[in-house]
């Protein structure tokens, strides 16, 4: 994670840091568009004082002491997002994109559990919030570029135009590593990696989200 990185960098403020996350498309936010957001610290005292710092009549925040979830979500639903967007690029329809994220969210909280997070952090501003955002807003990145994909694009063909950067392309990778390194399923996050990284077929890698093998919805579910 991040503040991983940065307690590495900076030991001696290892307990100063916090992250800020949640649907907050950067636009949005400059111009005074109402957003919500969630502050997450291992100090609470830490987590308050940035609420306090960034909160505005026009940006509420809210304190979470999961740090990890909190991270987590606003990672993962890029990848997530770019497979709402294949959907779209298909014309797979609103069923599809509505059961895609449903079940993206799960994915990311059954990764989120293994690492030690809150599974409530997934239900909060962070989690459902950043990735019903990212994977049905116009402004999104990763939507755009999964969109794309599912058109016919080709991932080298859609970078070499994009002058900003999708998270969810280099993310994608990392979460595939990483949910094999601790042992979890995650057949559409395994899936948008085959896509970006495997030549998978778009519409192939749907068919087969399709027909794996049946299970209960509350499988894995804690």
């Amino acid at each position: 994670t991040m503040t991983g990185v940065l307690a590495e960098v900076m030991p001696d403020h290892e307990n100063r840091l916090a992250v800020l996350s949640g649907p907050s498309f950067a636009g949005e936010v400059a111009r005074e568009v109402p957003t919500v957001v969630a502050s997450a610290a291992d100090d609470p005292e830490v987590a308050a004082y940035v609420q306090q710092v960034f909160a505005t009549p026009f940006f509420r925040v809210y304190t979470n002491p999961d740090v990890v979830g909190v991270q987590l979500g606003g990672a993962v639903k890029n990848v997530i997002a770019i497979a709402s967007g294949i959907v779209d690029g298909l014309g797979l329809g609103l069923n599809s994109r509505a059961a895609l994220i449903t079940r993206g969210l799960t994915e990311i909280r059954r990764l989120g559990i293994k690492l030690g997070a809150n599974p409530h952090t997934f239900a909060g501003l962070s989690g459902v919030g950043d990735l019903v955002l990212t994977c049905t807003g116009a402004l999104s990145r990763n939507h755009t570029v999964g969109q794309m994909i599912g058109e016919g694009k080709s991932l080298d063909e859609i970078l070499s135009h994009m002058k900003m950067v999708a998270e969810g392309v280099r993310t994608a990778k990392s979460v595939y590593n990483l949910s094999k390194k601790v042992g979890v399923e995650m057949p559409i996050a395994d899936s948008v990696y085959a896509v970006l990284y495997e030549d998978l077929n778009s519409a192939d890698a749907a068919y087969q989200l399709m027909t794996r093998s049946l299970k209960s919805e509350l499988e894995d579910v804690e």
